[in-house]
Parts: C-alpha cells; structure tokens; sequence
C-alpha cells in the first residue's frame, strides 16, 4: 500500500503529463479516468492517432469522446462513426445531452439532422460514400472516431472500414476503439503504416470483475476454485463429479435398454424452468440478467413462460412508470397495428421486469427496451447474440443456455472470442463490484470445456476485405488505374497476406531442405533409385485408376439390373448382411438419388430396403413369387409365410449355387503390364535394400506433394488484393463501364450504387429493365437486388403482375449473363436474385395493411421493417444514379410510397 505522499506524487506527476485540453476534459466526468483512457487522450492531444482495444464495458468510448472535445476546442469537425444505426442514434443521443443540439448531427441513411454540424454521428458506409464523392462536408474534418472498429472482420460489410482508413485525408487523426483482440497490435502496425504515427493501446482488465458459474438444474456452483497454488484457479471437483455421474448414468441406462423393447426411451432430460431461474438468480442478488438464448422463437418463449408463471420483477409503482414511458414511445401506432404487432403481450412483459431482444422485433420496441433497461426497470432481457454487439446494454449477470448455436447452415459449437463477447455485457461500471457469467448445466456438458472457453483470449482480427465493383470505378475515377491498385495494396488484407507468405516461405524452404535430404538417403548403388520410385509410383497410380474404373462400371451395371427388377421377382443378395435370397416387394428406381433401392422381403422374414452395396455383381431374377393383393410387409404373419414360400423356390444351396464366385478373369490393361515390365528390368529392382530406399523416396513423394501445395499458397497470397482488382477491372472493361483506364458514364452511374448487387443494378438500369413500372412494380423488382432469405426463390411469385413477372425473369436472365462473365475472369461476386420478397414489397408500396403483408410474406415486424428500409436506401441510390428521367421519379415515389404506419415510425433519433 503506498502512503499518502506516494499518491500525491504519483498525482501530481500524472497531471504534469496531461494536456490543457486533458485536464479540462476530466472535469466533464465526475470518476477518475483510467490509465489506458489517458493514455489514449494523451496520445490524441498530442497529434498522434490512437487504436485503443479494450474489454466491452471498460469505457475505451472516452477515448472516442476526448476526440470530440478535440475538435471543439480547436474549430474543427469530429465524425463519430459507428457500424449499426442504433448504435448511431444511442450516441447521438449522449452528444445531444453533453454539447446541445444545434452542435451535434446526425447521418444514418434513414435519418439526416443538422449534417453540417461541427459533431456528426454517422454509420461508417455513410462515410465511405462522402469520401468516394469528395462531399464539401468533410472541409474542416480534423478527427474520425471509429467505434467498434472490429467490425471490419465482417464477411459482408467490413471492407468499408478498410476504405475509410485508406482514404482519409492524413491531415485526419483517427480514434479506432476496439473490442480485446489477440493481434491487436499487428492491426496497430498496419495503421502506423497506413496512417502515420499511431499509437496502440491494449488493456485486458475489466474495471469490474467477472465471477464464472455453472448452475445445475437451480443450484448455482463455481467454475473456478481455488487450489491454493500461487491463487491459480482449477476447474470446481464438485462440477467434475456431476459431470463423470452423468456419464455413468448414461452407460448404465444404455446397457439396461440393450435387451428392452425400442419402445422403452430414456427420459429426455428436461432444463429447469426459466421462471425458475430467474427466480434463483434473484435470490442471490444477480439480477438484472441477459440470458443468450440463440433464437428469437426462443427469446418470445422464454417470456411467454415468465409470464404464464406469474413471475413478476417489478413493483407497482415501477410497473406504471413502465407503462407510460412505452406508452408514450409507441403512441404513434394506429391500434390495429399493436394488434398485429403483438404490443399488448410486449407491454404485459415489460410492466412485469421482463423483455425479449432480438433483430425480429419493431425497432422502438427493441429501443424501449434498452432504455428500460438500461435505467435499471427492466430485470430480465432474452437476447439473441446480436445485443452483444454495440449496443450499450450491460447487466449485473450474463447467462447463456447453450455452448452451441445454429449458424444458417448447422449447429456450432461458442468460439472462446463469441463466449468473451457475450459475457463481456456481465458488470456495470460504477454500479456493480462484480460481474457474472452463468452457464446453463446440460448432461454430457465438459465443465473443463466451459471453462476453456471462459479462459482463452484468442479473438483475433482477420481482415474481410476484397475490391468490389462500385470501389473500383469510384478509385479509378479519383486516382486513376494505377494508383488505385497501389492503394487497395496498403489494405489490412494485404498487409496480414503478405506477413502470412513469411511463415509459408519459411515453411516451403524447410520442406525444400528436407526433400534433399530424402533424395540422398534414397540413393542406390546399382542406378537412379528415384527414377524406380517414379516407375512405382506410376504402377500404383495406374492400378488404383483401373479399379476405380472396373468399380464404377460394375456399380453401373448393378444399378442397371436393379431398375429392371420388379415386385414379385426373386434375387441373391451377394453382399453385406442381408445376403441370401430377397424377394422384390417394390422396385425404388425413385427412392435415392444414388441408384435404385429396392424394398425387399429377406428369407429370414426381414423387410428391408437395399443399395448399391448390397450387390456385389449385377442383380438377376432367379425366380418369380406372385405376391398376393392382401400382404402387408407392416403384418409379422404375412411375413412369415412369404418368407416360407421364398425358402422353398430358392432353398440354401440354390443360394449359394447362385452367389458370385470370386476372381472375375479380369486382365489388366496394356500401360499395366508395359510399367511392370519396366520396374522388373530396371537395375534397382534387383538391390537388395531396394524398400528402405524406397521409403525415403516416399518420403520424398509425400513431401513434394506438400511443397506444391505451399508453393500455390505462396503464389497465391503474393499481391492477391492487386490480382483480384485487375480481374475486377477486366470485367468492367468488358462491360464497357471502364475504358482505357477511365471511367466512363456508365461507371459514373455504378459508382453511385452502394450495394452487394451494384453490378446487377447497374446493369438493369442500362438495359431499361425497369422502364415503365409503377412505383409497387419497381419496388418489387429492386427487392430483389436487396432482400436475402435463408431458401432464397427464383421464381417470380404468382401473384405479382405479369408485366412485373417478366422483368423479374429478366433481371435473373441478366444476373446468369453476368455470372458468365464473371466466370470468364475468375471473379464470383453477383450472388443470384432472391425473389422471396417482391410480393411483400409489392403490396405495402401499394398500400396494403401491415396485418395481410405480414401475415401473407410469413416475416417478423423488425425483419420486414428492415427489408424495407433497406429497399428504400437502394431505390435512392437507383434514383441519383438514373439521372432526370421516369426512372429518378419512379424510385422516388415508390420510397416516399414506403414510408408509412410501421416504416415511419420505426426509427427514433
């Protein structure tokens, strides 16, 4: 413990370090700010830029903060970026309340206020697209904050992190705040290159601690204790006994039911109730909790069932306070809308301390929410894993239901960097003294598994970049073919590509090294021996090519002879164990799409259904039983008296008279015996350490083998990013939107379109696909360019006008044009057309009530609200890129056509 004149020293010399504009920023804050925070503002009020990664919750947005005080003080402008709209509108908000509104503004797409203020809150493509136009309001811009800056590992959006930090202006210090990252400073590194002097900042201490547990059915246990060893943790011996039980059970339970009926099922095991949960984490004192649940089915469930208990969070003066403020919030929805929105069950949760959170509610909902919450009135919030990323949500405890989730494709096991995430929202800063992460016990869960993932810190940041169409005519346009590809070389792509190649070169010359080692141990005294090993290796080749071969054209002709079998046919199965004679009860040409598989009656009564492998040569009827109209193969006495008139047309040593005999006199091919004859006149096929040569020279083999595939690596990530920008530029050229280095006005008007789509787009504006249509027919088709469901349909819906019908046949006959060329030059960036949302557009540009849209097109508030919005911010990028035309007023009418009931009254800035 330092005495008190150590700490005034220790003060005094902290505020000889910070600035005027530090010193007097702290005054605006009634805690102290934390070392790796003024570490951040120094590095800032002295010139420098800063990447500051930190915990979710430690306060890293200071640093953010102190940016913008920055620029106030010195009469320039902050742009405060962030990757999602109500991360946006939640800081607008808190700049708001801090510096007035009149200097505080606010760019989402949706939403433009005050965009000229000297602080502008903005999504980071909302930036991007000034850049790209030279926007007169980026004069004067002196700082850029860029909030979650790890966003720029997002498959699908995070290049336009990379293009923002390229090409701001170097005169612009940049704020990058960063969740805890395992490379972050490798991503240091690579903004020091790109952006000049930047200082990293990495700090892995939560300012409130986070305890772990598991809880087994409501009984809460410890993950860590400790062992007494220098304070390190081992994982609780209590947790591992329940876990080895378990186990135990299970085999006892299995053996037991081995010889039982298969209609005697072990008991499923059943979770403890919700309600019951969050009863016990009340109990103990760890509400307010956010329990993960990873789905939203789940997440209206779980409130369901809180409700249906009685379970009850608030009191009534909380519950009233409740009402109103959701009452106000929402008072702008039309009755028959909160019908259909479910807004009475919402309201009844939230008077009652409970909520879900997910991407398919109304957004105001999910904004009521977090508010509610985060002023401590709301007790208990089901989420999907969305809520842990920027949206400032914390809470005393953290639970997550499973260590797996569904991924669009299959069930995934939490990564260790999706489990900090998630846990990281456990601990309010200033209210609580600890956080808690509480896993959910399930049998055959490894508590040393949990606590794996509670422990490791590997989360590293991976580049998503790659040009796209719309960034190559924008960077062409302002810095011409050249320098453009120089510039996309200086990507965080690139830069972690090129320190890859080090490690594989590395890797490919050690390999070269060892592959002449084998080559020398491989040689023999009596001629080449590697020339022989090739000669072997040329035979093995051939042979295993030969019986690949004779196995195909065998299947064939097995499946061949099994599509001409019909019911009442007797056969052999030669294979397997269902060998013996079968009696064809159905044929099954179309039960598989491997070959025929035929459902048969075996002579030991057994109906079963047969493939390919249960016949080892083709299939021949060796008999005929007419199988009478009454048998029933589901009826144990029918089979047993076919299977008795089967054993007597075909008895045992019928079968096996009929069974295949071996060999098959098949000769080998010519190259065959050319290669044997060779290895057996070659001189080292007479040395009599021929095989320990010849284990070096596998060796060889298998290590050649691997140095061509580091070789292609190596050649690959070589200027990869510059490889990839020619061939995007070739299909440009080809398509006529670039020409002779120059962009052309066609690529002027692609240039203008900010969509994964933007080549389709373009394409489609060119050709006059939408020349003509209605504002609901346009909107419809240009659905198509944004909306992606999980089954996506490429069929036009049947309902939709004809007319309308046929330019949506057209735009996907345009996108299988523009695949081909794609595929000419070996880039693949168009995915197809997902058609699965015209009629929905369709009918709310046309005015159609919410309740028949939402009912009909089968989608949530918030996804159907967010389809929209999105096709709005297209259908406004197709009107500045179509030019004064029918077009242009088109896509206008059909945006302001959209922008109603449920659309308009979903955002609140």
């Amino acid at each position: 413990m330092s005495s008190p004149a150590e700490r005034y020293a220790a003060h005094k010399r902290q505020v000889s370090e910070n600035g005027p504009a530090l010193r007097e920023f702290q005054g605006l804050y009634d805690f102290d700010l934390d070392e790796f925070q003024l570490q951040g503002c120094r590095a800032l009020e002295r010139g420098h830029g800063v990447l500051v990664a930190a915990p979710t919750g430690s306060g890293k947005t200071v640093v953010g903060e102190f940016a913008v005080h920055l620029a106030l003080r010195e009469g320039r402008k902050c742009f405060y970026t962030t990757p999602i709209k109500a991360l946006s509108n939640q800081k607008f908000s808190d700049l708001q309340k801090r510096y007035g509104a009149s200097r505080v503004g606010l760019l989402t797409g949706d939403n433009s206020v005050n965009g000229e203020a000297p602080i502008v809150v903005m999504t980071t493509e909302v930036l991007r697209n000034m850049l790209y136009a030279g926007s007169q309001t980026l004069a004067q811009l002196g700082y850029v904050v860029m909030d979650e800056v790890h966003y720029l590992a997002d498959r699908f959006r995070g290049a336009v992190w990379e293009e923002v930090i390229i090409h701001l202006a170097d005169s612009v210090r940049v704020a990058a705040l960063s969740a805890t990252v395992s490379n972050a400073e490798e991503f240091g590194e690579w903004l020091q290159a790109v952006r000049g002097d930047t200082a990293v900042i990495v700090d892995e201490h939560r300012p409130v601690p986070l305890w772990q547990h598991m809880m087994v059915g409501t009984r809460l246990h410890d993950l860590f204790v400790d062992d007494g060893r220098e304070g390190r943790p081992k994982v609780n011996p209590e947790l591992r006994r329940i876990s080895l039980d378990d186990v135990r059970k299970a085999r006892i339970n299995n053996s037991r039911r081995s010889g039982r009926r298969r209609d005697h099922r072990p008991m499923r095991f059943r979770p403890p109730a919700r309600p019951d949960v969050i009863q016990r984490l009340d109990r103990a004192g760890l509400l307010p909790v956010i329990t993960f649940i990873f789905s939203r089915a789940g997440c209206e469930a779980a409130v369901e069932q809180c409700l249906l208990s009685g379970l009850r969070l608030t009191s009534r003066e909380d519950a009233q306070l409740i009402r109103r403020r959701a009452e106000e919030r929402t008072a702008d929805i039309p009755e028959a809308d909160k019908l259909v929105l479910g807004y009475h069950n919402w309201l009844a949760g939230l008077e009652r301390g409970i909520a879900a959170h997910h991407a398919g509610m109304l957004p105001v909902f999910k904004e009521v929410v977090e508010d509610l919450f985060a002023d401590n009135l709301i007790k208990a919030v089901f989420a999907t894993e969305t809520l842990a990323l920027g949206v400032n949500m914390p809470a005393r405890t953290v639970m997550i239901e499973k260590l797996d989730k569904w991924n669009g494709e299959q069930h995934v096991d939490l990564t260790p960097g999706e489990y900090t995430q998630l846990t990281g929202r456990a601990g309010r800063r200033g209210i609580d003294v600890e956080g808690h992460a509480v896993v959910l016990y399930q049998p055959g869960m490894d508590p040393g598994a949990v606590a794996g993932l509670a422990s490791t810190r590997t989360y590293p940041l991976n580049s998503s970049f790659r040009p796209s169409y719309n960034m190559a005519v924008n960077l062409v346009g302002a810095v011409g073919r050249e320098r453009a590809a120089t510039l996309l070389e200086e990507s965080f792509a690139q830069f972690q590509a090129d320190r890859a190649v080090v490690g594989l070169a590395r890797q490919l010359r050690k390999a070269e090294e060892a592959m002449a080692g084998y080559r020398e141990a491989a040689e023999c005294h009596m001629g080449d021996f590697m020339e022989y090993a090739g000669l072997r290796r040329a035979l093995s080749d051939a042979e295993s090519a030969l019986s690949r071969e004779r196995a195909g054209a065998r299947r064939l002709e097995v499946a061949r002879s099994l599509e001409r079998l019909r019911p009442g046919d007797v056969v052999v199965v030669s294979a397997g164990r269902s060998a013996g004679a079968a009696l064809i009860l159905d044929s099954g040409v179309a039960k598989r799409s491997d070959g025929p598989a035929p459902l048969v009656l075996l002579d030991s009564r057994q109906v079963k259904r047969l493939t390919l492998a249960d016949f080892a040569v083709p299939a021949e009827p060796v008999e005929r039983i007419k199988i009478p109209k009454w048998f029933s193969p589901r009826n144990p006495q029918h089979r047993k008296d076919m299977a008795a008139t089967l054993r007597e047309k075909v008895p045992h040593g019928e079968v096996k008279r009929h069974r295949p005999r071996g060999g098959g006199g098949e000769g080998d091919d010519a190259e065959i015996q050319r290669l044997r004859t060779r290895l057996k006149q070659h001189p080292c096929h007479g040395c009599d350490q021929r095989e320990d040569h010849a284990r070096w020279a596998e060796r060889y083999f298998r290590t050649e083998r691997e140095t061509t595939g580091l070789r292609r690596r190596v050649e690959s990530r070589s200027q990869v990013i510059a490889r990839t920008f020619d061939r995007v530029c070739s299909v440009l050229e080809q398509l006529g939107y670039l020409k002779d280095g120059r962009v052309t006005d066609e690529g002027r008007r692609l240039g203008r379109i900010y969509s994964e789509l933007d080549l389709l787009t373009a394409e489609s504006l060119r050709e006059g696909l939408w020349d003509g249509l209605g504002p609901a027919e346009l909107a419809a088709c240009v659905s198509a360019l944004v909306y992606e469901s999980r089954q996506p349909d490429d069929a036009a819906p049947p309902k939709i006008p004809p007319g309308t019908r046929e330019v949506l046949t057209r735009m996907v006959r345009l996108w299988g044009e523009l695949e081909g060329v794609e595929k000419d030059n070996q880039v693949s960036f168009q995915r197809e057309p997902d058609l699965g949302f015209a009629w929905a557009a369709y009918r709310w540009t046309g005015g159609e009530d919410l309740d028949e849209v939402l009912t009909e097109a089968g989608m949530t508030a918030g996804d159907f609200v967010r389809a929209i919005k999105q096709l709005m911010d297209l259908l406004g990028q197709i009107a500045d890129a179509a030019g004064p035309g029918p077009v242009r007023d088109t896509a206008r009418k059909a945006a302001d056509e959209m922008r109603r009931g449920v659309v308009a009254y979903s955002s609140v800035t």
